[in-house]
């Protein structure tokens, strides 16, 4: 699959940086302080849309030394819009917090197609006892499952949060390390991402019947110039877990790409809305998006579609929700924002 790939896209022209990922979540006080007390993410920056009645709250883990700006100041807006890593983008639709119920779909039933997010620590049991104690519930402990040494934690809206180890001496704490999403043929997302978004192909493995017959690619945005190893070499899993920014982690059931009625949840259609997508800077939305659609590429929603202008969704293979954002494109203006509710 390696040796395939090679950008022929748009992405070298308009310079795609991987910035967000996004979850509708019912209650921001509780998200907040959840990510915050338990994992290091804090707020990078906020908007407000009553008009429309919802929130977004960007959340980061931002390299050691890097400083938080204020929420809401210029700087904030800044690194926002030329946000060098990825943020979770937490979506709040005003009033969820009042339902009893919960608001939105997790994830992980059949045909759903998001899996979860994910932080590497230095020390998954030691997280494990200091999570529990602060009242995080599982969904697999360390030791639970075939899978030994890692583990899945429930936020409050009951998306999955896998805990990995990576090796000691790296980053401090945690650092966000990737975002889940099935898909059902591999030769058509993996082409999309690397020669639109000018992501490269860091790792891939294979699982047969004794393992519940998958693969996993795992994609990262990585700076020019970066050396990797090949991404089925016994190289590949260690060079992942030095990288401090996530991977987009693909992963494909065998089987799917051949049945022509398969398709998975994108988590934008009610019964089932929860995770909302992902989100690329690019230094021109316009042209950006011409490109994508001269290339075949569906758009989800056009630059000037919609009520927040210039900017756009593109749709990948599976009909999952790409947003395109222009970088410095918002500056100082508090009156577009991206997200949708």
């Amino acid at each position: 699959m390696a040796a395939a790939l090679r950008v022929v896209g748009p992405a070298a022209a308009f310079n795609p940086q991987w910035q967000q990922t996004m979850l509708r979540i019912k209650d921001p006080q509780v998200s907040l302080t959840f990510y915050e007390e338990n994992f290091g993410f804090k707020v990078i920056d906020a908007y407000h849309f009553h008009q429309w009645k919802f929130s977004v709250y960007f959340v980061g883990i931002l390299p050691e030394g890097v400083p938080y700006p204020e929420v809401g100041s210029v700087e904030a807006r800044r690194l926002l819009m030329n946000f060098p890593g990825v943020a979770l983008e937490l979506t709040h639709n005003h009033g969820t917090e009042l339902e009893e119920k919960a608001a939105y779909h997790p994830g992980n039933e059949e045909r759903d197609g998001f899996g979860h997010i994910a932080v590497h620590c230095e020390d998954v049991y030691k997280a494990f006892e200091e999570l529990s104690a602060n009242g995080v519930q599982w969904k697999k402990t360390p030791d639970g499952g075939r899978m030994k040494g890692l583990a899945f934690a429930y936020d409050p809206d009951r998306y999955w949060i896998e805990i990995i180890q990576r090796p000691a001496g790296l980053f401090q704490g945690y650092n966000f390390s990737q975002t889940m999403l099935r898909v059902k043929d591999p030769t058509k997302s993996l082409p999309f991402y690397v020669n639109h978004f000018g992501m490269t192909l860091v790792k891939e493995s294979h699982y047969g019947p004794d393992s519940g017959n998958f693969s996993l690619y795992f994609l990262a945005q990585l700076p020019p110039g970066t050396q990797h190893p090949d991404p089925t070499s016994p190289e590949a899993s260690p060079f992942v877990k030095t990288l401090f920014n996530p991977c987009l982690e693909l992963t494909h059931n065998h089987g799917t790409e051949s049945d022509p009625d398969f398709v998975h949840y994108n988590g934008n259609v009610e019964p089932r809305r929860g995770f909302g997508h992902i989100g690329f800077l690019v230094d021109d939305v316009y042209q950006f998006c011409a490109s994508l659609v001269q290339s075949g590429v569906q758009l989800q929603k056009t630059p000037d579609g919609g009520n927040m202008k210039g900017l756009a969704f593109a749709r990948d293979p599976d009909g999952y929700w790409v947003e395109i954002i222009k970088r410095n494109g918002y500056g100082d203006d508090v009156q577009v924002c991206e997200g949708l509710p």
